[in-house]
């Protein structure tokens, strides 16, 4: 399952409460698949189907493509200078 770094936590939970999403939202990750690429956007609340991961007050939503590609992923978040978000993927080691 996706887990969160202590950073993806707090850039999510700040990304939230800036745009007024409410405590049942978060930020949902969509795979589309023909395209070869993610989508990521705040959200009032997961889809219907939506896998849901929850860390310290941070929520991200996977739709059932998104959820099977980053099945054994960890999310990161970093904010530029700019204030410009990034996310990225890293492969959690075997254990």
């Amino acid at each position: 399952m996706l887990t969160m770094t202590d950073n993806a936590v707090l850039v999510i939970r700040d990304l939230a409460a800036q745009q007024d999403v409410s405590d049942a939202g978060g930020l949902r990750i969509a795979a589309d698949v023909t395209a070869g690429s993610l989508t990521v956007e705040l959200v009032e609340q997961p889809a219907q189907g939506d896998q849901v991961v929850a860390a310290e007050g941070a929520r991200i939503f996977l739709d059932a493509d998104a959820a099977e590609l980053l099945g054994d992923t960890s999310v990161d978040a970093s904010v530029d200078d700019e204030g410009v978000v990034q996310f990225g993927f890293t492969e959690k080691p075997a254990a």
